[in-house]
């Protein structure tokens, strides 16, 4: 309850002025030549992707960023009258919260349903994967073999007692991939199994993604639950420090029942209340176009959703899987069990 009244006091805070922007409505109720897009997504890689849908369409994208319980409270008080025309989120849970809470609208675009594949979007066409990431381990090999870390249930074993990094439980990332075993193996087993690696924990769960996979580098622990993307970004970026500790970890892929490792998307969706829904659904079939494709991958060091997109070649070398089929719209369908079963085992 703290957590959603810090939420919402930090949803009425932001302005649009924040991004030194206006969002007006067309006057007329038809779509103007702009793009008003509440973003939960922070990299740098995005802003190619506006410029160049810009240069392509000459809609102008004026965007507003923040949390996405802050972006979806403050949608909730604007009401009707939101100007948002996009909502993007790192995460299919989070796309969930936003369509639950009803802030999407279905969009039926025979462009988008053609390129991204069925279980990376939504049923109804209410939200659309554009970018994917897998939701894996960071090892050491020098302590672990890669088959003791060849399925998710393995983490869950004595084997590992003390030997594990994680970031909090009630992170969306984590709380997706526990939605993703509620609906592959049902509710016990997939509790037992959060209790399982919340007491082979090495330490409390803190920082992100990254901290976890340095502090597998450190010896603090054996394995660490992190995003692909995360680690494949310490090894071809700028940091001398993460470049070499990614050349002594590696990647595995546990597998979920057989079918391959939990893979969560990117995504975005038309807002209920949209003023441009045109352009709406311009800039989504966009980011499912080959030239978005190649700048997500390429730039954020994500894999990419759209059919025939190839992954980039810093990608390429952890892109040899295939991916378990599950439909992402499940995880957040899941994710109030999967909020209680983190809590009640202690995971913080």
């Amino acid at each position: 309850m703290r957590r959603l009244t810090a939420l919402a006091a930090a949803a009425a805070a932001l302005t649009l002025a924040a991004c030194g922007q206006s969002s007006d409505k067309a006057a007329d109720g038809a779509s103007s030549k702009v793009l008003n897009l509440y973003t939960a997504r922070h990299y740098d890689a995005d802003q190619k992707l506006y410029d160049l849908f810009e240069e392509k369409t000459g809609i102008e994208v004026k965007r507003i960023e923040g949390r996405p319980d802050e972006l979806i409270a403050r949608m909730k008080a604007e009401g009707a009258n939101s100007p948002a025309d996009v909502f993007v989120a790192a995460d299919a849970g989070a796309l969930w919260r936003a369509q639950d809470a009803g802030l999407l609208q279905t969009v039926n675009s025979e462009a988008l349903n053609a390129a991204i594949p069925e279980n990376l979007r939504e049923p109804s066409g209410q939200y659309y994967g554009f970018s994917r990431r897998a939701r894996i381990v960071a090892y050491d090999p020098a302590k672990v073999q890669p088959n003791e870390i060849a399925d998710y249930a393995q983490l869950a074993s004595p084997r590992f007692k003390g030997k594990i990094c994680a970031r909090s439980g009630d992170n969306v990332y984590n709380l997706s991939l526990v939605g993703a075993l509620i609906e592959a193996w049902g509710e016990d087993k997939a509790k037992a199994w959060v209790e399982g690696v919340t007491q082979n924990f090495a330490r409390p769960p803190e920082g992100g993604d990254r901290d976890q996979v340095r502090a597998v580098a450190a010896g603090v622990c054996e394995v660490a639950l992190t995003n692909s993307y995360y680690f494949i970004r310490m090894a071809n970026g700028e940091d001398a420090a993460d470049r070499e500790i990614a050349s002594k970890l590696r990647l595995g892929f546990p597998s979920l029942d057989g079918k391959g490792p939990h893979v969560n998307i990117s995504g975005g969706g038309v807002t209920a209340h949209a003023p441009n829904k045109e352009n709406a659904v311009k800039f989504l079939e966009f980011l499912a176009s080959p030239e978005a494709q190649q700048i997500v991958t390429e730039l954020n060091f994500e894999y990419p959703a759209a059919n025939g997109a190839a992954p980039a070649a810093a990608v390429a070398p952890y892109a040899d899987f295939t991916a378990h089929p599950m439909n992402v719209s499940r995880y957040g369908i899941n994710q109030a069990k999967a909020q209680s079963m983190i809590s009640a085992a202690g995971w913080r």
